[in-house]
């Protein structure tokens, strides 16, 4: 038995969920796949997968399994694309995460550059506002917005946004423009319920700073919703740059208490904890950050 196929086999069951998803992927024919893993479960003299109602899972012993084969199967490129020098373009699979709204808005539209420029390269967008575990989630790369809670994180500052308070002019015409951040607190808040926002406001002006917690009826836990509940005209929210650059610039929302300021918003790049970045992760930011400065 080939070992290291059977382990890329393996690997890319567990990927896809089936027999067939691999064997497709693999160009192999199924009954093929399924002997591969037999194989692999008799010579290692454990079980690696279990049938759920839906699709193959892997049992405990072969999710630990599954997570050393693929980092070996990357490191086992890893090697080959140094070898082969930088020309030859990136290969394989390059999984990257974001949350929704700075994905849709400033990773989706520009992909096309960097798919250009490695066609040997398969890239996988997971867009979620929450902060995963990238191990079990197998992502090379995430981008993080706002403070890091795990120090054991790789991590790698690309930029930093200021943070605005932000409303419809439908909102503003039947309720007003706040003038001072106390003025809030008679405004409908929209809370953005993850670790980047909350209902406490902190400005400053100069050496003043001034707190205030915002009345909310309406939170959500992904800044989309958000963004449809402003432009709904439903109430004012704290957000970075980032989250309302296009209707910032249409008009479409409105700045408020531009004289007060509050603390910017860090975006990160951040890799597993316990492995090296890989070739392909450290080139897709070295892109990104050079697309995001030109932007």
């Amino acid at each position: 038995m080939d070992r290291f196929h059977a382990m890329e086999t393996f690997v890319r069951v567990v990927d896809t969920g089936s027999f067939s998803g691999a064997a497709r992927d693999l160009g192999l024919g199924q009954p093929a796949v399924s002997k591969l893993i037999a194989g692999l479960e008799d010579w290692l003299q454990v079980r690696l997968l279990v049938r759920s109602t839906r699709r193959l899972a892997p049992t405990e012993a072969g999710q630990i399994y599954y997570e050393h084969a693929r980092r070996a199967l990357d490191e086992a490129r890893e090697a080959e694309v140094m070898a082969r020098g930088s020309a030859s373009g990136l290969e394989g699979r390059l999984r990257v995460c974001a949350s929704v709204t700075f994905a849709r808005l400033h990773l989706a539209s520009i992909l096309a550059s960097f798919l250009d420029q490695h066609p040997g390269l398969k890239l996988e967008v997971m867009m979620d506002d929450r902060n995963i575990d990238l191990v079990e989630q197998n992502i090379d790369v995430a981008f993080r917005l706002g403070d890091l809670a795990d120090s054991s994180l790789t991590a790698r500052k690309l930029a930093s946004s200021d943070r605005l308070v932000v409303a419809s002019p439908g909102y503003l015409a039947g309720h007003g423009h706040p003038q001072t951040p106390s003025d809030l607190l008679a405004h409908e808040a929209i809370v953005y319920s993850q670790p980047a926002g909350g209902a406490v406001w902190t400005f400053r002006r100069g050496t003043s700073e001034s707190s205030v917690t915002l009345r909310t009826r309406l939170s959500f836990t992904a800044a989309e919703g958000v963004r449809e509940g402003v432009l709904a005209g439903l109430g004012v929210t704290m957000a970075s740059r980032w989250m309302f650059a296009p209707e910032l610039e249409s008009g479409e929302v409105v700045q408020l208490l531009p004289d007060w300021s509050l603390s910017p918003v860090d975006l990160w790049a951040i890799y597993p904890a316990g492995r090296l970045p890989s070739t392909k992760a450290r080139a897709f930011v070295t892109w990104f950050t050079e697309q995001l400065g030109r932007s």
